[in-house]
């Protein structure tokens, strides 16, 4: 009778340990579930894109960005005379401060003088982008070629005025002690180069050109951020060969194109197109 008994809590215990173990297991197993659960999204996340990097290598795919819009021609021109305006007023308050007409206690002359040719040098080259974006929204005619070289390039015209007069004056003012005319000598020099090469147009469109190229290209084009030139768009998979080391694209109509800085037609898709010279064809009717 007491082995019988003994068996029978030894059966018990075994039961309770068994049933421990499996609530154990069970616990155990929902965990790893819910583990899973949740690498799932990331795991769904890096097949997708492993697929479509797969895909891009295989049918030479790009990622697309529809075009910026196109903006306000007259807009971004009041910002940039405004802020031409604001260049020549700090040129003035420096010309004061070297005569004396201004004087700041809480910094040495030198000091004061570097803060507004700098202030100067942001003025002018923010302005300028400005002044050259609105040109690619809105050309100027290339009738009368000077204007249209001096309209483009405005930009430098006001480096010039900018910074020009202020270097004379320090040059020739007497009462300037040699260390700090020769450092805010160079500091004006090197804002007016500075100012200069990033005001200058190098790819400028005329009325004409764009007015040709809109009437000639039908459909979409296609141009990389820091490209100088658009392509002919044909479809996701058939791409110029100049964009073949370019993953993303922008794709948009040629006056977006052009809006972009992008003023001609890459010379081998106007091959492909037969639109060679297309700087000379008429206007459509």
């Amino acid at each position: 009778m007491a082995e019988e008994v003994k068996k029978k809590k030894v059966i018990k215990a075994a039961d309770g340990t068994v049933k421990k173990a499996a609530d154990e297991t069970k616990k155990t197993v929902k965990k790893a579930e819910e583990a899973v659960e949740e690498v799932k999204p990331a795991a769904k996340k890096a097949e997708k894109e492993a697929a479509e990097a797969e895909e891009t290598v295989v049918t030479g795919k790009k990622k697309t960005e529809a075009a910026k819009p196109v903006g306000n021609a007259k807009g971004l021109r009041i910002g940039a005379i405004v802020l031409w305006v604001a260049a020549i007023a700090f040129e003035i308050v420096a010309v004061f401060t070297l005569f004396g007409k201004i004087n700041i206690t809480f910094m040495n002359t030198l000091t004061w003088l570097i803060i507004l040719i700098v202030l100067d040098l942001v003025c002018v080259i923010i302005g300028s982008q400005l002044w050259k974006k609105a040109n690619h929204i809105d050309p100027a005619s290339k009738k009368n070629k000077t204007k249209f070289w001096l309209w483009n390039n405005m930009g430098l015209i006001v480096a010039i005025f900018a910074f020009v007069p202020l270097i004379i004056l320090l040059l020739t003012n007497k009462n300037l002690d040699k260390k700090t005319r020769t450092i805010a000598v160079i500091a004006a020099c090197a804002a007016l180069l500075i100012g200069g090469a990033a005001s200058f147009d190098y790819n400028p469109v005329s009325e004409e050109e764009k007015q040709v190229a809109e009437a000639n290209i039908s459909g979409q084009v296609t141009w990389t951020q820091y490209g100088k030139v658009y392509h002919i768009y044909i479809d996701d998979e058939h791409w110029c060969q100049h964009l073949n080391n370019s993953d993303t694209v922008s794709v948009g109509t040629v006056e977006e194109a052009i809006a972009a800085g992008k003023t001609r037609l890459c010379k081998t898709c106007a091959r492909n197109n037969g639109l060679e010279g297309i700087e000379d064809l008429p206007l459509s009717d």
